[in-house]
């Protein structure tokens, strides 16, 4: 089993990123998945998820009209285009793949808000 994020950086304020999350040796397609974040000194956030079919999501009040969460099945992917980033964004962006009990995480992708 494989969960990858990608696309974290340096990025000033107001900016934008998109992250992405590869998952591999499951059946990606069946799982919910989930943007957490964990800044330095503080536990971690669920920011955002999305259901197997993409069809249902839902945010934290943090995120919500900034963040946009979304998935390919096709491409075993799921996104979290964030726009309107602010310095309190800045965090470890985890993805999370859970489906009856069995989860995995991925290692994480820095994101520095910055000017």
């Amino acid at each position: 089993v494989q969960v990858v994020e990608s696309g974290g950086g340096l990025v000033q304020p107001g900016g934008s990123l998109r992250l992405s999350c590869a998952a591999s040796g499951f059946t990606f397609s069946s799982f919910l998945m989930r943007w957490y974040r964990q800044a330095p000194g503080k536990g971690r956030e669920l920011v955002a998820d999305i259901t197997s079919a993409g069809s249902i999501t839902n945010y934290a009040d943090s995120a919500k009209g900034r963040f946009t969460i979304s998935r390919d099945n096709t491409k075993n992917t799921v996104y979290l285009q964030m726009n309107s980033l602010k310095p309190e964004d800045t965090a470890v962006y985890y993805c999370h793949a859970i489906l009856n009990g069995r989860a995995y995480w991925g290692e994480g992708t820095q994101v520095t808000v910055s000017s």
